[in-house]
């Protein structure tokens, strides 16, 4: 059985939505990061552009950080998506 760790070349499928949202709402990386790390997320700005550009896997109470960071669900992260 072959495993798949990347979809697309990509290490997650969600980025893009979340640099959507996140421009949607005109918010900053810096101020996205830093909304995550008073949620007690350890977070960088440089981390949220990996994760953007599909170069960093999420992990799921990463997932659900982002989307009340963003003030979101979680089904709107994935909206859109095969």
């Amino acid at each position: 059985m072959h495993k798949i760790n990347q979809y697309n070349n990509n290490l997650n499928i969600i980025g893009s939505k979340i640099k959507e949202l996140r421009r949607e709402q005109k918010l900053s990386q810096e101020f996205l990061c830093a909304r995550m790390q008073v949620m007690g997320y350890k977070i960088s700005r440089s981390d949220i552009s990996k994760i953007e550009t599909g170069k960093k896997f999420i992990s799921d109470f990463e997932v659900l950080g982002f989307a009340k960071a963003l003030k979101t669900t979680i089904t709107k992260l994935y909206e859109g998506l095969e």
